[in-house]
């Protein structure tokens, strides 16, 4: 396990507008506001659409981490994670899960990693701002190389 005190810094009250792609809006705040790490503890938010990691298909190594997406539309979503930095690209690296509920089929309910989505009609999100320690992701060859998050200069 890894650990590190996190030193907040501001909190913010972020409000998503209806037809907002929400990585864009995210990444532009961040940017606009100089954010570069943080922690979303929660989010609430209607979605047009998602993509999410998932798939119908038998897998061939159960415990490998899956790339493919799901895509589902109309949902109510649940959601928070976290945001480090990258700097060899100078982006802010989001990591973030939801549970959706599909409205048209009795809120059927989905849980997995968000890799994006169209806000429809609002999403309200905290998001807090880590002024220290720095926080970035290192892609871990031993686990397929999924990039994990990684506090100061370890990784």
């Amino acid at each position: 396990m890894r650990s590190h005190e996190l030193t907040q810094g501001r909190t913010f009250g972020l409000v998503f507008d209806h037809g907002e792609d929400f990585f864009s809006s995210l990444t532009e705040f961040c940017g606009a506001n100089d954010v570069r790490k943080g922690c979303i503890p929660v989010f609430v938010a209607g979605f047009a659409h998602v993509d999410i990691v998932g798939t119908c298909e038998k897998l061939a190594a159960p415990t490998a981490p899956v790339w493919s997406k799901v895509q589902l539309s109309n949902l109510e979503a649940l959601g928070g994670g976290t945001i480090a930095y990258d700097e060899a690209t100078d982006t802010i690296s989001p990591h973030i899960h939801v549970s959706v509920g599909l409205k048209e089929h009795s809120a059927t309910g989905h849980t997995s990693h968000l890799l994006g989505a169209q806000v429809q009609f609002l999403t309200e999100m905290v998001l807090v701002e880590v002024t220290s320690p720095q926080m970035h992701r290192v892609p871990d060859p031993n686990l397929y190389d999924v990039p994990l998050l990684h506090f100061g200069g370890d990784g």
